[in-house]
Formats: structure tokens, sequence, C-alpha cells
């Protein structure tokens, strides 16, 4: 063929009826360069409309059938060759078009009229010709034409393909179809224009549609009508027998769905929030409760008083107030709490001598014990992995991860930088093809050569790897999805803007000439991009620089994930590029894994000495896929030093505050800083051994453990040495009572309450190993042993050591220096210190004043009711940027994560063995395509996306089922069969030729419904799911699909496969754990449906599956958890209260009232400081009931045994004897150890250690110095007569004996007995 020069461009031929301005082929367009196919040309030939017959007939009915008007009565102005010709034009928009069997049609029905119309005449004009040379014959070739279409015809066209989707991207066919303006911003001229267009790549040549609205006529040349057929809408069958398109390809064809259910109605009293009103009531009703118990305590001792002298006191005991005690008056309840403090005292009593007096042999079997189970420690295993940390094995969340990454392999790493250039000034580019466009400072050439560079020098990443036995480079290690058997490096998946031109700077500094309706302008980069990110699908762009818009890897890149922080997909005014790494996740016990996070060492090492140069343009975050781990660990490194001063601060404390200071000269003598380091040494012995032990058995521990176990344990062993430490200070040796005997009387004193204390707290952390979150499990089995090891090695090593020291002490001998020795004598009178005395004289009278108590309860009553109230406003979860320190680059990556990025994180809904795919009924209920049920599968989750406020879906479900059966149809290319050569009967792929591959894998029904039968399904998916996408077939399942279908080639039987959808984006705990429940009610309902259809089995299931579920799935079910946790540790306070106090309810009841109190106000305060609740709260939290304990419960024991004749006189000798060494042992113990913990690097220590055990130990110090006493002087027990029976009766034997007798320090076991109660002494308030 030959061209000639000359160019002709008007077109003089009628335009009447019956008459054609073109027919025959004139070979290629020789204005086209870069066509993606044939760019076959017809000729001008002027004339009447030809007979079309016999084969040309067929071919007409098949490629355009709304021209058949039956054989013998069919005219048409093309040739068979042209209706080739034009049947593989249209095949490729097509192939996305043929779910909605009428969108197809239209969309041929345009192009046929301006190919074959009879009637061409009236349609087209022709504007351009040249002249050539075919076979010696000249002719004209047509290159361009004008098509006058009527709005009518056009609109209703565009409105029938409008909504067809694209399901493996969940995008709509329209936006890879309209060029530059995307779905969004398409119009039916628009959309007309890009398939008129040359400059594609597909259009063969320029076709000016002029779209003419009815009775506009005027513009139209003379003898022209503007067609206006007949365009069906997407809810109309075809006259082929195609049905109506399906709801997510036409919202015509939706049957009526109603919208989501109104949200939840605020809980309201009226005009009031309801739990504020209930709170308010609530107080109302205690106060008027205390208000009536006072008014009757009043009556009552008024009326007493007018009574005789024989009556009952105020702590309801019979006793006339001139006689004793009669033993028929006592209760079986006193009895009990008798024998029991008589039965412990004794034995602690006995123990303690005998730990006395063999002090270096007890010592050295405690070493003995605590090194045997420390061994364990070389067994021990610190879990790390958030999965295993918070995620039960057996958790919903778990399971289903598990059985997604046995079947698809575990989500892929992601390693990614989010760049912005702050500061750059904007700018307006005047595009030939797009116009004037506004461009962020960011989108600049200079910037994005500097991107590929970057992207470059990582993708060059390579080290010698011992586990591959060579060099590793990107390959070994990346997600390759079109090529994963063997990748290259430009294999891997990258997401970046370069990608947009190949990642090639050759591409990006391409320039070109173009003219455009008369105007000739130069077009780069930008007009590339603009048509790019509008159209990520498309292999070539409009512009003369003949660019594809496929990554180097053959993805497609879409703009969502390549830039961000653009609003209303204002793709060119980004405030930020997205570049994107990803690797293929291996088990952790695969080798490769330590390749790839060697890899992700690399890629962080690069990208921080990268942000340390000084030709950096770039503001940036970045994270890699083991960042979170990494800074966790790092974290948990870099304030290893602060927990350690803050032990060592707590242990400066212990020794300065147990020493008893009686002169300057005897300090070195009486201090205690040898007693505070094996107070120390015990704690930490029972933490090494409690973790060694476990060690031994298997459980694994965590950096939780290690930092909350000896804190805790401390706490609660430091409270047992001051109360035994202080208790043998303040006491006097009896008469011919050696040193061993003293300590041992002591021990009997003050063990029961150590051991009250310490049973509770051990009790309630097993009982919380009941838990099934591992981190809380594991960290409640370590806790409980560690405090059951410390209160064994305080009644052994330390009884020991302290025998040892008061050997020493009693010798006169320094404690640093053993050998010297001061003259200065012992004070004969025990030295009380500071504290006793001040509680004895000013605090508890001032406390326990009548103004002082009732101004006490109602304000502790009023803080327990508005933390009622502030409960229900906690928050529940843990964002990602608290568990990083406070210098961490992951939080700068979140802050960017949540600025800039526009889409969520991806979800599956996977689909368990047990349903029939292969069926027609089974296709029909998972597709979404044209003859599928409206309420299938892929339906549903689009239904869902219709209101992403509420589903928290963004973009619907990919589906292999409909890209599968469009695979599959005939009017694509896609699957065909070899009919020659050596592969004759098998697949031919759409690349092969014509020629070879004649036949179709399946016919067309008359229906129009292609569904494969089973035989057919089983024999083409494989070919589907390995079938490489292309321009001639862009369904190929390679890379979408070919890892989301698990199909068993022996019985044809599919036991997992996953239809990924995307969420919305994603900001907090709270939408991560409400975006779980949606997906998961949503997938129940599929799940309910697809029961439903017959041969699915009854254990069939559909779940949603998201990276992220895994760890938000704790935050559905820890508000029970917490509650169920809390309450299984306060169940044995009471418990073991009651029956280490002889069966006292009361004080058991009271004792756990106030520790419920003090764990309420907690969560209150909580919410007021911004503290989460999570999992860590919930340690914090049983950890809070624990110290909770060692505040109230040794008051309330030594309430309940003191003989004082009123309850506020027994309520003020406990509040300054055990008081005063609560204060000391317990508050000023652990507050000089928490306020270290404000200066850790991390904010996870700093909100959830230090906020959260400051504020349990405040409201601990509260409620247990305050309000306790206070509450014991009103309800507390009476005096128990079995007690005061008991001293009687030894009273009477003594006088027996003596005629007086005087008691500074009398004692009965354990229970100091004042010289104020003697037999026959008054009991009143």
């Amino acid at each position: 063929m030959l061209i000639s020069p000359p160019l002709q461009m008007f077109s003089d031929a009628q335009h009447e009826a019956g008459f054609c301005l073109m027919y025959e082929e004139c070979g290629k367009n020789p204005t086209v360069s870069g066509s993606l196919l044939e760019s076959n040309v017809p000729c001008k030939n002027p004339g009447p409309a030809r007979e079309v017959v016999g084969a040309h007939y067929e071919l007409l009915k098949e490629v355009c059938p709304m021209l058949d008007q039956g054989e013998g009565q069919t005219f048409a102005c093309c040739s068979p060759q042209q209706l080739i010709s034009l049947q593989s034009s249209v095949s490729l928009s097509k192939a996305i078009l043929l779910r909605c069997p009428s969108c197809a049609y239209n969309f041929a029905h345009l192009h046929c009229i301006t190919t074959c119309s009879p009637n061409q005449s009236q349609t087209i004009n022709i504007t351009r010709t040249i002249p050539v040379n075919i076979s010696g014959t000249e002719k004209e070739a047509v290159v361009s034409y004008q098509a006058y279409v009527s709005t009518t015809f056009s609109d209703a066209s565009f409105n029938s393909c409008k909504n067809v989707r694209i399901p493996a991207t969940g995008g709509y066919a329209i936006g890879s179809m309209c060029g530059r303006y995307g779905s969004t911003l398409c119009t039916p001229q628009r959309w007309l224009d890009f398939q008129g267009d040359s400059s594609n790549g597909l259009a063969p040549l320029d076709i000016d549609f002029r779209l003419i609205p009815p009775q506009h006529n005027a513009a139209v040349p003379e003898g022209m009508v503007p067609y206006a057929g007949i365009a069906l809408g997407c809810n109309e069958t075809t006259p082929t027998g195609g049905e109506e398109c399906s709801c997510q390809d036409c919202q015509e064809s939706c049957p009526p769905v109603p919208p989501p259910g109104p949200l939840p109605e605020p809980f309201m009293i009226g005009n009031m929030e309801g739990f504020l009103a209930t709170s308010l009531i609530l107080f109302a009703i205690f106060c008027l409760l205390f208000l009536i118990f006072l008014v009757v305590k009043c009556i009552l001792h008024l009326c007493k008083r007018k009574k005789s002298k024989s009556g009952k006191d105020k702590n309801a005991n019979e006793v006339h107030l001139n006689q004793t005690v009669n033993p028929k008056d006592i209760t079986c309840t006193d009895r009990v709490s008798l024998v029991t403090q008589k039965y412990l005292g004794s034995f602690f009593q006995s123990w303690g001598i005998v730990m006395a007096r063999h002090p270096l042999k007890v010592i050295f079997a405690s070493l003995l014990v605590v090194a045997a189970f420390t061994t364990g420690l070389m067994n021990m295993q610190l879990t790390t992995d958030p999965v295993q940390l918070w995620s039960a094995p057996n958790s919903r969340a778990r399971r289903e991860k598990d059985f997604h990454d046995e079947n698809f392999a575990p989500f892929f790493r992601t390693n990614q930088l989010i760049l912005t250039a702050p500061g750059r000034p904007s700018y307006i580019y005047d595009s030939l093809l797009f116009g004037t466009t506004n461009f962020s400072g960011l989108i600049s050439k200079d910037l994005i050569s500097q991107l590929l560079e970057l992207q470059q020098r990582i993708q060059a990443i390579e080290f010698w790897s011992d586990e591959l036995n060579k060099t590793a480079t990107l390959n070994d290690v990346c997600y390759a999805p079109l090529n994963p058997g063997n990748p290259s490096l430009t294999d891997c998946a990258v997401n970046s803007l370069p990608q947009y031109f190949q990642n090639s700077i050759k591409n990006l500094n391409l320039k070109a000439n173009m003219t455009q309706l008369g105007v000739t302008k130069e077009v780069d980069w930008r007009d590339h991009f603009i048509y790019c990110v509008n159209s990520p699908l498309s292999f070539k762009d409009i512009t003369a620089l003949n660019l594809s818009c496929m990554a180097d890897y053959g993805g497609p890149v879409f703009p969502f994930l390549a830039v961000g922080g653009y609003d209303n997909e204002d793709y060119t005014a980004a405030e930020a590029f997205i570049l994107t790494f990803s690797l293929n996740n291996y088990p952790r016990d695969d080798p490769k894994f330590k390749v790839v996070e060697q890899w992700e060492a690399m890629f962080l090492q690069i990208v921080q000495e990268y942000q340390k140069e000084p030709s950096t343009n770039f503001t940036f975050a970045y994270m890699a896929e083991r960042s979170l781990e990494d800074e966790i660990n790092r974290t948990t490194i870099e304030d290893f030093p602060i927990f350690m001063i803050s032990y060592a601060v707590i242990f400066l404390y212990i020794a300065v505050a147990l020493g008893e200071y009686s002169s300057f000269k005897r300090i070195l003598v009486d201090s205690k800083f040898l007693v505070g380091l094996g107070g120390i040494l015990v704690v930490t012995g029972s933490v090494l051994a409690s973790m060694g032990f476990y060690g031994w058995v298997g459980i694994p521990s965590s950096l939780i453990i290690v930092q909350v176990v000896p804190f805790l344990v401390l706490a609660v062993g430091a409270d047992n040495i001051f109360i035994f430490v202080l208790e043998y200070q303040r006491d006097v040796r009896q008469p011919g009572e050696k040193r061993e005997e003293q300590i041992g009387r002591v021990l009997g004193s003050v063990a029961p309450s150590m051991l009250l204390c310490s049973i509770s707290e051990s009790v309630c952390f097993f009982l919380g190993a009941l838990s099934n979150m591992p981190a809380v499990k594991s960290f409640a089995l370590y806790a409980a042993l560690a405090v059951l090891m410390d209160f064994v090695l305080q009644m052994t090593a330390f009884v020991a050591l302290l025998s040892l020291d008061a050997r020493r002490q009693d010798g006169k001998r320094c404690e640093i220096a053993c050998c010297l020795k001061v003259k200065t004598q012992r004070p004969a009178k025990p030295n009380k210190g500071f504290l006793l005395p001040f509680m004895e004289k000013y605090y508890a009278p001032v406390l326990l004043h009548p103004v002082s108590r009732i101004v006490v309860i109602v304000l502790f009553l009023f803080m327990f009711c508005a933390s009622i109230y502030l409960m229900f406003s906690v928050k529940v979860g843990l964002d990602q940027e608290l568990a990083m320190p406070t210098d961490s680059y992951m939080l700068t990556y979140f802050e960017y994560l949540n600025k800039y990025f526009e889409v969520g994180v991806p979800t599956y809904f996977v689909t368990t063995k047990g349903f029939n795919f292969s069926d027609v009924t089974g296709m029909n209920a998972v597709c979404s395509s044209v003859g599928c049920d409206q309420f299938s599968l892929t339906q549903k989750i689009q239904y869902a996306t219709e209101y992403p406020e509420r589903s928290y879906l963004a973009i619907p479900a990919s589906s292999w089922v409909d890209d599968f059966i469009d695979w599959l149809n005939p009017g694509s290319r896609c699957c065909r069969i070899y009919t020659s050569g050596s592969n004759t009967g098998q697949f031919c792929p759409a690349s092969e030729g014509t020629l070879k591959c004649m036949k179709k894998c399946m016919r067309l029904p008359s229906s129009g419904i292609l569904r494969p039968s089973v035989e057919e399904f089983n024999t083409f998916l494989p070919s589907f799911l390995t079938n490489r996408p292309d321009l001639q077939c862009p369904k190929g399942g390679l890379g979408a699909y070919d890892t989301a279908v698990v199909w068993d080639n022996v019985t044809g039987e599919i036991s997992a496969s996953r239809f990924m959808a995307y969420h919305t984006p994603l900001r907090n705990s709270q939408e991560f754990t409400a975006a779980l429940l949606m997906a998961r009610e949503l997938a129940h309902n599929i799940t309910m449906a697809m029961r439903m259809i017959p041969g699915t089995a009854e254990d069939f299931e559909v779940f949603p599956y998201s990276v992220t579920y895994v760890y938000y799935e704790q935050y559905i079910s820890i508000l029970y958890e917490g509650v169920v946790n809390i309450c299984l540790c306060l169940v044995p306070t009471f418990v073991v209260c009651c029956i280490l106090l002889g069966l006292d309810l009361r004080s058991g009841f009271l004792n756990l009232l106030t520790i419920v109190m003090i764990t309420v106000d907690t969560v209150g305060v909580m919410t007021l400081w911004s503290i989460d609740y999570n999992a860590v709260s919930l340690i914090n939290l049983v950890t809070a009931v624990g110290i909770s304990v060692e505040f109230v419960s040794h008051t309330t024991r030594s309430f309940a045994l003191s003989t004082l004749p009123t309850k506020v006189e027994r309520a003020k000798e406990a509040t300054a004897k055990m008081g005063s060494a609560v204060f000391a042992g317990v508050a000023m113990t652990n507050l000089p150890g928490i306020i270290v913990l404000a200066f850790a690097k991390a904010q996870l220590i700093q909100i959830f250690f230090f906020r959260l055990n400051l504020v349990i130990t405040l409201l601990g110090m509260a409620h247990g110095l305050i309000f306790l006493p206070v509450l014991l002087s009103f309800f507390g027990p009476p005096v128990n007569k079995a007690v005061l029976l008991e001293l009687q009766e030894k009273k009477a034997k003594e006088m027996e004996y003596s005629n007086t007798a005087h008691y500074d320090n009398a004692s009965f076991e354990n229970n100091e007995i004042p010289i104020s109660v003697l037999p026959g002494m008054p009991f009143t308030e």
C-alpha cells in the first residue's frame, strides 16, 4: 500500500437514507502510531447500502444484531472484513461490559450504527481522508469523521453502562473508558470522545461525536439526521435474549433494600443523660439511707439514756455496764474467730522462733530453693509477638487468621514511606488535553525524580544471607503477583507514582508536540500523570507520549495507593507521595523470615540515612513491617534503667524508713540498710522463682510480666516487711524472753494479717488466670506464684535475716562495718517514731470526729457515684501510637497515615469448605453480574458499601466468580481452544493468534446468562487462575485471584476462597473494633443465606478477615472479660478474709465494699485522665485489687480483733497502729517508684504504669486511711465476746496471785490488749 501526500479534509457525498459514505477497508491508519490494536480504517466509497447474505449476514447478526432485518431484507454499509475488525475492536471494551448485557448491546449498537448502518450517510460526515494505493488502485482512506447522535440515545447508552463494575478492582468500568476524566467526571460526551480518540491506542481513527439534543437540529448539516435509536435500559432484557443487568451494575435493577435502622438513641431519663441521672439517683438513695441510719441511731441513743444501766451497747452486745461477760452470750462465730486467731498466732509464733534460732541454715535453704526454681529461666520463652500476647489461640479471630494463613498464606508485609514537601507553592498547568489544572508543589518533576532515585536505591538492597547461602536481593522476598514462581526485580510489587512511568527517568523526561482541535502544544509527564490517575487500567495514554499507565510489574497503580492528601479525587493537588514495598510474609520458623527481616532492617537503614542527607527535599514518615515490634523492644530496653532507678528509690526509702533512730551516735547501729536490702532480695527471689518455675512448665513470659510483676510483689512485700519490722521495733521484750522468742511472738501477732493479704492476692491472681487473653493469663499466673513465694520467703529468709540483724543490734555493732561497736546504749523505751504518735494524737481524732465522719461518708459516696457515671464514658481500646516511645519515628508515620491516606485496610470475606461453587445455583449465590441472585454474597457486600458510615466498607468485594464467568464469555478473546498445532484441544491464551485458536471455550446461550457446567468449571478454572491479564484479556485471574481460590484438582472441590473489599479509613481503636463487628454481622448474614442453598454443608461459613482483626477482637469482649476477672479477684478477698477472721462476714463484706469502691473510682479517674480501657489497663486493675487488699485488710483485721469498748475507739486504734504501717509500707513505698516512671520514654509506661498506678495508690491510700476507718466506726463488727471472756478469765487467775497488776504491753497471741480493757469495765461508744 502506497500513501499519497495530499489529504482530503471534507465530504461531498450525498446525505440521504439508504446510502453509505464508507465501505471496505483501506489498510492501517497511517496517522496513528503506537496503537495497541490493528488500526484498520474504512475506504471512502459513497453509494447505496449493500444487501448482506450468507456468511456475511450471519456475521452481521453476530456482531450487530440490532441491524438484522431478516435474510434478504438486511442492508449494510460494511464488508465482512470490516465486521471482523469491528468485532475485534469492540471486544476489548465489551470484555469488561459483558457483565451487563444491555450495556454491551448499547455499546455495540453505537459503533454498528457509525460503521454498518444502511443509513450511514445520514449519521456520519467524513472530515478527513488520505489517498492510498491498494494493489494499484487509488482509494481514499477515511481517518476522521463526524457522527451525529441524539442525546436521547447517547444519554441512555451512557446511563446503562455507568455503574458496571470491574470485580477485580471494585471500581467502575466506565473509569477506564473515559480517559482523563475517570468514572467520577465522566459524561456521555466525554465517554464518546474517548471512544473516538485514535491517540488512546484503541480507536483506529478519530470520530467527532456530535451529541444533538432533540429539537436542536440547526447545527446539523442539511440531509443529516442525528441517530435517535432506542437504547436499552440496564434493567431491560436485550433482543438477543440477554437478561437485565444485576443490581451491582445497574441501580434500576436493585430490589427495594431498606436502609439501615436508626442508630440506638442515647440513654436518657427525661432531658438528662441516663447514666448521669442514674448516678445522681443512686447518690441520693445512699445519702437518704445514711441519713435514716443516723436518725435511727440518734433515737436509739436517746432512748438508752432513759433506760436502766442494763441493755445493749452501741456494738449490739448484751452487756451489763457493771458486769462481766456471760459465757452464755458468746456466739459460735465469736468462738470460731477466737480459735482461728489462737491457732494462727500459736503456729506462726512457733514458726518464727524456729526460723530465728537457725538463721543461717534458713537463709541457705531459701537460697537453694530459689536457685533451683531460677534455673528454669534458661527455658523461659519471652513472647513479643503481639498476636500471641493479646489473642487467645482458641479465639475466633485467631482461628480465622490461622485458617486464612494456612490456605492463602499470611497477608504480605508492608514497608512504606509517606513523603511530603511542605512549603513548596502550588502552580497552574495549562494542558492541551485537560485544560487548566492545579498542581500541588509536591507533584513536580524534580521531586518525582528524587522519589524514583530513593525507590531505586531501596530496590538495589543486597546483603549476604546465611539462610539462603547467597547474596539476597528484593526479588528473593518480594510479593510478585504476576510471577510468583521465579520473580525478577521488575516483577516485585512496588506501588508508587514513578510506576506510572514504569520507573524510567527517560519516560519521565519525554516531551512531544501534539495538535488538538487545531491547537498545537507540547505535552509532557504532567499530561500523562493526569490521564493515568483517572484511568489507571490503561495500557496506553491519549497523549503523543504513547506511554502505558501500568506498573513495570504488570499491575495497575491505583492513585489512592500512590498519592495522598487530596480532596474529592483531585489527585494533582495531592500533598503526599506514597511509596510501598510489598514483601511475602513467612512463618516465624521459616528460614526466609530472617531474610525478610534483614531486608527490612536494610530498608530502615537506607531510609534513615536518606532522611539525614542535606540534599533531601522531603519531609517524610516511614515504617517497616517489623517496626512495631522493634520499637516496643527498643523502648523496653531503653526504659529498663528507669525501672532500675524506680526500684533503687524504693530500696533507699525502705532502708531509711525501717530504721529506729534514737541518737546520732547509734545511727549506724539502728539503721536497717541490710534488712531493706534483704527485703528487696526476697522480692527479687520470689519473682525469679516464679519466672523459673513457669520456665520449667513451659508457660511463656512477656515484657509486661518483667516490668509489672516485680513492682506488684514489691508493693505487697514492702507492706508486710513494714508491718513486721515496725511491730517488732514497737514491742518490748518480756522479762526472761529471748530475742528469738520475741521475734516469734511478734511474728505470731502480725503474720495472720500478712497471710490474709498474701493468700487473698495469690488466689485472686490464680483465678485471674482463667482469662482467655494470653497476656492477662500469663501475668496472673506469674503474679500469683510470685506473691505466694514472697510470703514464704518472708516467713523464712526474712525472719532469719531480721534475727541476724537483731543479734547485731544487741551487740551494738555497726551495720556496714560489723567489727565496729558503739558504746551508746539502746533506749529502754521503744521508739515509736514520728508517724505512730502523729496518727494517735492528731490524725485519728480529727478523722473520727463526729462531723468529719459524716463528711467523709458523703464525700466518698459522691466519688463512688460519680465514678459509676464516668465508668460508662471510658474509652475502650489501645491506639497503636500509645505503644510507641515518645521519640519513635512510628508516631510520625501514624500521624501521616491518618492525615494522608484516603482508603482503609483491605478485608477478605473468606468461605470455608462445604459450598458447591461449580453448581449454577452456587455460582448465582456468589456472583453479582447478570443472572445472579439479588442478595448474593458479593451483592450484599455491595449494599453495605452504600452506607460506609455504618458498614465501614468503602469498596465492594472483588469476585473471582464474576470474572471467571466474564472470562468464559465468547464475546471476549479470553477463553479459546487451540484448533491446530501440538496443543490442540487445550486452553489458548488471548495473546495467541486467531488462526490457531478458532474455537471458543463456551457458546453463549440464548438467554444470555452464561454459566459453565460442572465439567467446564473444573476444566477451565485452573486456566483462568493462571492466565496473566493483558490488553487482549483484562479478565485473566493471575495476580488477582490465583491465591484467592484453594482448589482440589482431584475432587474439584473448592475448600477455601476469598473476596477482597476495602474498609473506609479507620483512625482509632473504636473504629477498628466497630468495623470488625459490622463485617462479622454482614458475614453471618451471608452465611445463613448460603446455608439455605441445597447441598451446602451445615458447618459452611463465611467470615471476614483483615490483618488488624486479631488485634482488635479483644475489645469486643474486654468489658465482659474485665468484669469477670475483677469479680474473680474480689471473691477470694471476701472468702479468705471471712475464713481467716473466723467467719466474720461483716468484716469480709466491709473489706470487699472498700476494694470495690477503689476499683470503681479507679475506672472513673481513668476517664478523667484519658486512660483508655484495654488489656494493659485490665492487668493494672487486677493489680489494683491486689494492692487494695494491702490497703484495707490489715486495718479491717486490726479493728475486728480490737477489744476497746466503742467502735470509734477501735477505729482510732486500728488507724493509728495499722494505718501508720500501711502508709509507710504501701503508699510511701509505691509513690517514689511510681513517680520515677513518669520519666520513661514509652507512652505505654507513662500512661498505664505511671498514671494508672499513681491513681491506684492514691485512691487506695484515701480509702484505706480515710474512708475505711470511718466506715468501720459506723458499721464495723461488734467486739468479739470470746476474746473478752478469755481476757477476764485470765485476769481473774492473775488476781489470785497478785492484788495489783499493771500491763504496759499486755498481749494475747497476736492482739495487744490495752490497759483500759479490764473485766467489769463499761463498753459504751
